[in-house]
C-alpha cells in the first residue's frame, strides 16, 4: 500500500462527488444487548450503566465482543468489557445475560479519563486493539490540544498489553484537539488510519505511515506520526465530519471499509461504505448511506440518532457489523455481502 497524497486527494475528491444526501438502508438488525444483560465478574459494581460502541471478532460459533462500558455518569469514564455471545443466540434473537470481564481499563496519562470505542483487528496472526484514550488533560480547560489520542494494545498471553500511543510530530501536535477513530492496517508498510480534529474546527480523515521498527510488542512506546501523512477532507457539503468506522475487511483483492458521517442539519450519524485497493486509494463508494438510525434504540438514548460501527467481520454470505445504538445499546447487524458489493461495483471511481 503506497500512499501518494496527490493521487489520494484526487480520488477522494471524485469519491465525494459521487455521494448524495440519501439513505438506502441495507442493514438487517439482528441482535441487541443492553447493559442490564451484562454482569462484570471483576468489579464490585456488577452491572454497567451503559454498554455501546462494540468491536467484535467472529470466532467459530461465537462472537467475541469488546464493548465500551461505563459505571457512572459523573465523568463518563469508560473501559472495555469483553464477553462471548453464541452465534446461535444472535441468529435466533435469544435474550440472556452475559458474563464479562473488564479487559482494558484506564491506566496511564494517555487514557486516564477513559478507554473508548475500540477497534479490534488482526495483523500477522496477532490480535490488536486500538482505542480512543481520553488523556489526563481531557477536563482541563486550559489545555486545548490532545484531549484524546489513539492507544494500541496487543493480545498476548491471555491478556491485553498496551504497547503504543500515537502522537503527531511536534510541528503539528499543538494544532490537534483530538485524534480518534483509529486502527492499524498492514500492506506493503504499516499504517495508522485515524481522524484528527484540529484547532480550525475541521476534521480530517488521515492515514499515516508508521516508521519501521518502532512498534515494540514488549514495551509501551510513544510513536510519532505525521511525517508521511495523507489527509482526506472529502466530506460532502451536507456533512460536518467523517470518521473511520470499522477496520477494513479483505474482499477479493480489495479492502471493504465502513465510514461514519455526521450531517450538518441535525447531527445524525449515518454510515456509507467504500472499497480501497492495495495502494490505499478508494476504488468505489456507495453513493448513498447504507445505514441510518431507524429503530427506537438507535434514535433515543444518551446521544440520540446514532449508529456507530466499530467492528465488522465476514461469515457465510454476510458482512456482520457491531455498532452502538444511541450511545446506549450494543447492536449487531448484517448486510448481504453480494448486495453491498453490487452497489460498490456499480459506483467505481474512474
Amino acid at each position: 500500500m503506497v500512499l501518494d497524497r496527490r493521487y489520494w486527494e484526487e480520488i477522494s475528491y471524485k469519491a465525494g462527488k459521487k455521494r448524495r444526501f440519501e439513505t438506502v438502508d441495507l442493514v438487517e438488525r439482528v441482535y441487541t444487548i443492553t447493559p442490564e444483560q451484562i454482569r462484570i465478574e471483576n468489579h464490585p459494581i456488577e452491572r454497567p450503566i451503559t454498554a455501546f460502541n462494540p468491536s467484535m471478532r467472529i470466532e467459530g460459533d461465537s462472537l467475541r465482543i469488546f464493548a465500551r462500558v461505563t459505571l457512572g455518569y459523573y465523568t463518563y469514564a469508560s473501559a472495555i468489557a469483553e464477553f462471548q455471545v453464541p452465534f446461535e443466540d444472535v441468529l435466533e434473537g435469544r435474550r440472556r445475560d452475559f458474563e464479562a470481564v473488564l479487559s482494558v481499563i484506564p491506566s496511564n496519562s494517555y487514557d486516564f479519563w477513559g478507554v473508548e470505542d475500540p477497534r479490534v483487528y488482526e495483523i500477522d496472526g496477532k490480535l490488536f486493539m486500538t482505542y480512543c484514550g481520553r488523556t489526563v488533560s481531557y477536563f482541563y480547560p486550559e489545555r486545548k490540544t490532545e484531549r484524546t489520542l489513539p492507544v494500541t494494545a496487543v493480545y498476548k498471553d491471555g491478556e491485553w498489553k498496551k504497547i503504543a500511543v500515537f502522537r503527531m510530530q511536534d510541528e503539528l501536535r499543538s494544532f490537534v484537539i483530538s485524534d480518534k477513530n483509529a486502527f492499524m492496517v498492514k500492506a506493503r508498510h504499516l499504517y495508522l488510519f485515524h481522524r484528527i480534529h484540529m484547532l480550525n474546527e475541521k476534521y480530517y480523515l488521515s492515514v499515516c505511515r508508521i516508521p519501521e521498527g518502532v512498534l515494540d510488542l514488549d514495551s509501551f512506546e510513544e510513536i510519532l506520526i505525521g511525517e508521511n501523512i495523507t489527509v482526506l477532507e472529502e466530506q460532502a457539503d451536507f456533512e460536518v465530519k467523517l470518521g473511520w468506522a470499522t477496520p477494513p475487511v479483505k474482499v477479493n483483492d480489495e479492502f471493504l471499509v465502513l465510514i461514519h458521517a455526521v450531517d450538518r442539519f441535525m447531527g445524525v450519524y449515518r454510515v456509507f461504505a467504500a472499497l480501497m485497493n492495495q495502494e490505499g486509494l478508494f476504488t468505489a463508494v456507495t453513493p448513498f448511506y447504507i445505514m441510518e438510525p431507524r429503530e427506537i434504540y438507535e434514535i433515543y438514548g444518551d446521544r440520540p440518532y446514532v449508529v456507530f460501527p466499530c467492528g465488522a467481520d465476514l461469515k457465510d454470505e454476510y458482512l456482520y457489523i457491531s455498532y452502538g445504538g444511541a450511545d446506549s445499546v450494543i447492536c449487531i447487524g448484517r448486510i448481504e455481502l453480494d448486495k453491498l458489493l453490487d452497489v460498490l461495483y456499480e459506483n467505481r471511481i474512474e
